[in-house]
């Protein structure tokens, strides 16, 4: 039977993911710190941090993993009317901050959260190191949608993403998965698997097959996606 491993700050190492527990599903360690370079060497195994205030940091790797292959995203036809139309100005990297924030606010149908200001802390290290990205929508120039997430080698880690008018998550996603198609990342992770996910396009992959992906496109030998030259593609659908 697998137990947990707790881990020191000190130490960066995890175990594999392959000792991790059935239930809950995916939790393969506890403690620890969030420091860039143990976040790095958790996503590259394909290990994420996920806990709420007053608990210990706990990492998963759940099995099954949602993920999205960009070009299998699912567009509706209303959205695609709101693309078409260019409702929303798109914008990558320009309210990092705001849009870690927005994700973390309290919503209706949850209690609390999970984004503590640690991890939100954590995220900006990353984003000051060019690894953390966002994908924004703005309506008369006022922040209203967005995503947000950690790029390594030719893979997107997707985090987080908000809302304050309708659809605009959605429209940054469209935008992100479009952006994720021109630099040829084949697949974005989408960690755990929900209802709205799967609406827009999000698979269930088992373990194996992803941290094959990992391999091969997540690593230090892989050029990576260009952010400060996509920043410049947004414009018209």
């Amino acid at each position: 039977m697998n137990k947990i491993k707790w881990l020191n700050p000190l130490e960066l190492d995890f175990p594999s993911i392959h000792c991790a527990l059935d239930e809950p599903n995916g939790l393969v360690a506890a403690g620890g710190d969030l420091s860039p370079e143990r976040l790095l060497l958790a996503y590259k195994r394909g290990i994420f941090p996920w806990y709420e205030e007053g608990q210990p940091i706990l990492w998963w790797s759940p099995n099954p993993r949602a993920i999205l292959f960009p070009q299998d995203i699912k567009i509706s036809r209303s959205l695609y009317k709101k693309l078409n139309a260019n409702k929303f100005e798109i914008r990558l990297d320009t309210a990092f901050a705001d849009v870690v924030r927005r994700c973390g606010d309290p919503r209706e149908y949850a209690e609390g959260t999970w984004l503590t200001d640690d991890m939100s802390q954590a995220y900006q290290r990353l984003h000051d190191m060019g690894l953390a990205h966002s994908v924004e929508c703005f309506q008369e120039g006022e922040l209203v949608g967005g995503l947000y997430g950690v790029s390594l080698g030719r893979l997107f880690f997707g985090e987080s993403m908000f809302h304050q008018v309708t659809d605009a998550s959605k429209v940054a996603l469209a935008w992100l998965c479009r952006l994720m198609v021109e630099v040829r990342c084949p697949l974005i992770d989408c960690q755990v698997p929900n209802d709205h996910l799967t609406s827009l396009g999000a698979i269930e992959m088992e373990r194996d097959v992803f941290e094959n992906y990992l391999m091969r496109y997540a690593g230090s030998d892989v050029e990576p996606i260009d952010w400060q030259a996509l920043s410049t593609r947004p414009g018209s659908w």
